[in-house]
């Protein structure tokens, strides 16, 4: 069997606007407009940012199978708090605002890519990440935060949660 790997770019939900893509698909005598429906559909979540994806195509039988590679916390932290970009010194400089839920949606989504046992040890590396990048989580410094989630004031929070992890 003769597998070719195609690795492309491409914005969450548009990847008939990734250049290359469509020629090489074609290459490959595979449904252009079937793998970019596809590719859209798996990327949906990430509406905003950019995504890796990896198409993997068995060119004797023209099947295919498509891995979407997770955005950076980074990215998306700062997508959640309308930021762009991170802070070039965050102790001083804030560049926006993120609300907790939105670290629990950011670290229900890094699961695969965090080695956190827990739903609580993931939102605590998410804080700190926000941290690195000069954003505040619910209007406060992340390091209170994370004071404030080892002392149990986010429990009720995370438990809406804990199902998810």
């Amino acid at each position: 069997m003769s597998e070719k790997l195609v690795r492309v770019k491409v914005q969450g939900g548009k990847a008939s606007q990734a250049p290359p893509l469509g020629p090489t698909l074609a290459q490959l005598g595979l449904n252009v407009s079937e793998v970019v429906s596809k590719i859209n559909e798996l990327t949906k979540a990430f509406e905003g940012l950019e995504v890796g994806v990896d198409i993997y195509v068995n060119t004797s039988t023209k099947d295919y199978r498509i891995e979407v590679k997770l955005p950076t916390t980074t990215s998306l932290l700062l997508k959640y708090a309308g930021a762009s970009g991170p802070s070039g010194d965050p102790k001083n400089k804030k560049v926006g605002n993120i609300s907790l839920e939105d670290v629990v949606k950011v670290a229900l989504m890094k699961k695969p890519d965090l080695n956190a046992k827990t739903l609580k040890a993931a939102v605590k590396s998410v804080v700190s990440t926000a941290s690195t990048i000069g954003l505040t989580v619910d209007g406060k410094e992340p390091k209170q935060v994370l004071k404030e989630i080892n002392e149990g004031l986010y429990d009720e929070v995370l438990k809406k949660y804990e199902g998810m992890w």
